[in-house]
This record gives C-alpha cells, structure tokens and sequence, in this order.
C-alpha cells in the first residue's frame, strides 16, 4: 500500500469524488464497508463493521455523526483490453437531520453522489432533504436501492419512487446489498462511469478548501481539503486566506482508510495537512488555503455559516471544571463546526456556556462527547430556542434565554418557524394532521408519491418541534413516519415568561418562554416536579408560577416540625399550647430570614429530564 500512496499527482481525469447520502439507517456506513473491502484498503483480518465510524457513541448507538473520507484505488477493465487504476475519494455522511451541516460540507468536496434507498422502507424525508442539497451543488446523482435480500424488500415498487422524483428511467436505479456485497461491484464501475472528472487549473497558485478538520493531542490540528487548483507540497509555507496567517506543512497526506504521507496532492484530489500548529481557531472550515508566496488572490466560496436551531446553557457540576469545559468546547468546535458557544452565568448554577445545536440529538449527542472526552460532569438546562423581541419604546431585544427576557411592556414577540416535511404511509394522513394543528401547524402542501405514501409539509414554529414531536409522531404512526425541517424565516406569537418562585424569589434556572395556550400547563408540570425534588426545610416553602405578576400555580412543601411536646407528658393543655406557640413562632421568624435549599440532584433533574429524555427519543 505504500507504493500507492507515494503515486501522487493522480492525472484529474483518472480522479473520481463522491459521497453517499441517505437516510438514517438506510445501510451508508455498511455500503462503505463493502467498498473498503472491495478495493483491498482493509485486509480481511482487520475489517470490523462500521469501519469508518471512529468515535465510540457512533459505535453504540450504531449511526453515523462525522463525515468520515476515504481514498479507494479501482482498477477498471477499458473496451481495448487494458485496465486503468481510478482514484476514488470517497465520503461516508451522516443521516440525521442534525448533522445536515456534516452533509452540505461533504457535498462541496464532491462531484457525484450516491443517493441510498432503502429497498424495504422507500424514500423517507432526509433522503429528500439530502438529495435536494446535492441538486442544489448540481452533483451527479447514482440513485441506489439497498437491502433487495431482505424479504420485506419491494424494489420495483420504490425503484418507479426514485425515477420519479430523480427524473429517471425505473432500470437506471442501481440494485445493491450492501450486507453481502451484490451488486457493489457494478455500483463503482458505475461511479467511474457517471460520476465527472474534478475540473481545475494544475498550474495555477494553490488553492485549497478546507472542508474538516480534527484535533489531534500530539500533532495539533490535523486540515482535511480539496484541492482546486495547483498543488500543495510538504514544507511549503501556506497562507490561510480569511485570517491571512501562514504557516509551514510538516506533513501532507491521504486517508486511505488511515493516514499516509505522500509527496503532496494535486488538482482535484482530497488528503490532510499537518502544520503542528495547536490553536484551533487557526484552521477554520471553509476557509481557502493557497501559498505564502505567489499565492491566489481570490477566495474560493466557503460555507454558509449554520443558524443555530436549539439552545440550551451547558454547566460543569463542579464550578472549578469551568476552564477544562471552555477549552473542551474549543476542541470540539473544531470537529463540529456546527457548534456556537458564549459565556453565560446563571444565579443557581454559576459559570457555563450558553450553547446553539442543529437539533435535539446534536445536543445531546455533544454533551455526551464533552463528558467522555474531557472527563467532565455537566448540567444542560432545558432547550429553547431564539425570540426577537420588540418592546413598546420600539427597541428590538434578542432573547437567547429566558432570564434576558425584558422587564415592561412588549409590543410583538416574533418566535422562529420552520418548514416540516413528514412522509408516512397514507393510512395516517388523519393523525399526522391532527398532531400537527395540535402543535400550532399550517398546512402547506400534500403529494402523493405512490398510491400508499404521501408526503405532507406544514410550517410551525419551531419551538413546537424540539421538545416531543417526533416523538408523538412516531408513536401515532407506529415508526412509518419520517420528519424532516428546515428554518422558514419567523411569525409573531402571543408568548409569554413563565417564572418559578420559591418563597416568593424567582429562580432563573427554571424560568421558560411558552405560547399562552400551554404556559399553564407548564406552570403546574413544574411546580408539582419541584415539590417531589426539592427536601422539606425547616419551615413551610410556597412554590408558585407566575406570568410577570399573575400566580397561575402553587404547591406547597411542608416544613419539617420537631415534636416539642414529646417531653411533655400530663400537664395542663395550657403547657402543651405555649410550647407550640413557642414553635409556631420560631418558624415564622426561620421563613423571614431563611433561604430555600435548593440541592444540585434537584437541578439536574427539573432541567435535564425533558431535555435528555426528549433527545434520546429523537435518536431512537
């Protein structure tokens, strides 16, 4: 294998980019593994399934959540008899609707793209929302049906559904198992055949997109790219384009399926650079790299900057955590550029990091990463997502977080919707709608794409979708259905900040933002969840809810009371009443003076259950 990697500079023409897309659990990261095996990069001993699945919650929970790139050699027989070794980079994204960003990124690197259909369960609605952004890129599209050895498997059935939304002919959709390996074969010979050759000008100055990068404790930040135009070579110096920092290339190299150093990359090939350098803000995705000296003057078109879906504040348990979980968000953020971050402090729990993910499951999936990587313990609050405020003077707020929610009058709350997208089997149509006007939804459009599925779009407002929707949604259509969305601009709503108060004092830990129609709901849920978590004090503790100064729910903790009459046996009644008195008395003066006693296990569970509970639903 070393031999092949020293054979850089691979003719563009010889050189074939692609990726695979598809839906979760559609089989990418088994497709994958087959064409690792296929192409000999993996010796048959050290094959495992999910290859390029390197980070252990992947492994667990069995799906994909980094776009991982290989280098495949594919030697392909030509009309005349000869055999010509293609180069094929090939990425492996994710399927879930939070790391759509993942995708969008992979599908710059690329020209062609595999779009994978599950040949038991169809087209669902990420395979749509991915094939979308690849038409979008204007990428070649091989549209594949797997799994055809299942004995559910319908593949003239969903090979007509392809044809129909990709525009082709039912015969040109690619059958495939990628459990046994039938039909890869053919599928990249076809790869070589429809998917373009890279197009880019080899002596031209460098000009490189940097489409991931990792951190690597000993060799600092490892720069994954694309090469455009030119060449790149170890030991030349480079300069980062968007910050205009330059550094020297200690190493140079493709993944094939690990790292090799070779003697440099050209037009239309994909490897890593290693500059040694540790600050991680230095290599930005997206960002173009050319050469120090004669190097380009104009930039490559990076990404579009991801918008932050969900929200929720990120606390260490133990304060003294607070820089180990400021310099693990860095690293990470480097790995996930879809990650935002800033410092926030709260009253009840002290310094953290007010964090914006893509979705439910990219947040929980984030605080997991945190936990292991860093060996930290954390508290994430509640999710919510982002309001544009305008108060009656006519000054426009940002609300991130309950607690900057404005004092006074408000004029027009606007609250972010999003464009939903739902497929299931037709029988469902009635539960599904129900559901969403439930949740405040309008209808959109309705299509059907065969006589038994039918897709159904509806605009809500966001914050109706991050805590159980596709739960509920799942469970009305007993897993047929399938969600997608994606951010439709905002709408103005009657929203309004509902407070807890313990012993009259508002606690902006549990504070929330809810539509009016549900914020007593809430209320209730909250107060009656704190009764059972918080223990009983030495004097009775009222818990209410409050819109501003309305209470629209109370419970009561009741105080712990010592028996001072148990030294009192016989006697007059009289005795026995001024010692309660006595009692009665020193309580009242406790509850002017004392403050609620609030345990860091209350916390944790009030604000971490819905979160965690819900996001663990969503990636079930």
């Amino acid at each position: 294998m070393a031999s092949y990697a020293d054979k850089t500079f691979t003719p563009p023409e010889l050189i074939r980019n692609f990726c695979i897309i598809a839906h979760i659990d559609h089989g990418k990261s088994t497709l994958a593994d087959r064409m690792l095996q296929l192409t000999g990069v993996v010796e048959e001993r050290a094959m495992r399934a999910q290859y390029l699945d390197r980070m252990d919650i992947e492994r667990e929970r069995g799906i994909t959540i980094k776009a991982q790139n290989v280098r495949l050699p594919w030697k392909v027989a030509q009309e005349d008899g000869s055999v010509v070794e293609h180069v094929l980079h090939l990425i492996d994204t994710p399927g879930h609707v939070d790391f759509t960003y993942e995708v969008s990124r992979a599908l710059e690197a690329c020209e062609g793209a595999i779009l994978l259909v599950d040949a038991a369960q169809g087209i669902e609605a990420q395979t749509l929302a991915n094939l979308y952004l690849a038409l979008e890129k204007d990428l070649t599209i091989i549209p594949v049906l797997n799994k055809i050895d299942l004995p559910a498997a319908d593949p003239d059935r969903y090979a007509k559904e392809i044809a129909h939304i990709v525009g082709c002919e039912p015969e040109d959709v690619l059958r495939v198992s990628a459990k046994t390996g039938m039909g890869v074969r053919e599928l990249l010979d076809e790869a070589v055949l429809r998917v373009p050759a890279p197009v880019g000008d080899s002596d031209a100055p460098l000009r490189a997109m940097i489409f991931d990068s990792v951190y690597d404790t000993y060799r600092g930040v490892v720069t994954y790219i694309r090469v455009v135009d030119g060449k790149v070579t170890p030991r030349e110096r480079i300069k980062m384009m968007s910050t205009g920092t330059t550094h020297e290339l200690l190493e140079v190299g493709i993944v094939s399926p690990d790292p090799k150093s070779s003697v440099g990359l050209g037009v239309g090939e994909v490897g890593y650079l290693i500059t040694g350098v540790k600050d991680v803000r230095q290599s930005k995705v997206g960002d173009t790299i050319t050469s120090q000296r004669h190097g380009a003057t104009e930039a490559l078109t990076g990404y579009r900057e991801p918008r932050p879906m969900v929200y929720s504040g990120l606390y260490p348990v133990d304060g003294s955590d607070y820089p180990e979980l400021r310099d693990a968000l860095d690293k990470l953020q480097l790995n996930d550029a879809a990650l935002t971050y800033e410092p926030e402090t709260s009253a009840a729990l002290g310094f953290g990091f007010r964090c914006g993910y893509l979705g439910l499951l990219h947040l929980e999936i984030t605080r997991d990463r945190l936990e292991r990587e860093a060996g930290l313990d954390l508290i994430s609050t509640a999710p919510n997502v982002v309001y544009r405020v305008v108060q009656d003077d006519g000054n426009e707020l940002t609300v991130t977080n309950p607690s900057d929610w404005p004092e006074g009058k408000v004029a027009e709350i606007h609250e972010p919707v999003v464009k939903v997208t739902v497929l299931a089997p037709s029988e469902y149509i009635g539960t599904i709608m129900e559901l969403c006007q439930k949740r405040r939804g309008q209808l959109g459009g309705m299509d059907y794409l065969s006589e038994s599925r039918v897709e159904l779009r509806y605009t809500m407002p966001l914050a109706e979708i991050i805590f159980d929707f596709f739960d509920a949604l799942k469970s009305r259509t007993r897993g047929y259905a399938s969600l997608d969305y994606e951010e439709a601009g905002e709408q103005v709503s009657d929203l309004v900040k509902v407070d807890i108060l313990l012993q009259g004092e508002a606690v902006d830990a549990f504070s929330a933002i809810r539509h009016k129609d549900s914020a007593y709901a809430y209320g209730t849920t909250m107060a009656s969840k704190l009764r059972e978590l918080i223990p009983r004090q030495q004097f009775e503790v009222p818990i209410q809810a409050a819109i501003g100064a309305r209470i629209i729910a109370r419970e009561n903790i009741r105080a712990i009371r010592k028996d001072v009459l148990a030294k009192c046996y016989g006697g007059d009644i009289t005795r026995k009443r001024k010692l309660l008195e006595k009692q009665k008395e020193g309580k009242k003066r406790m509850k002017t003076i004392g403050r609620v006693e609030v345990p860091q296990e209350a916390f944790v569970a009030a604000l971490s259950t819905d979160a965690a509970g819900d996001a663990g639903k969503v990636k079930k």
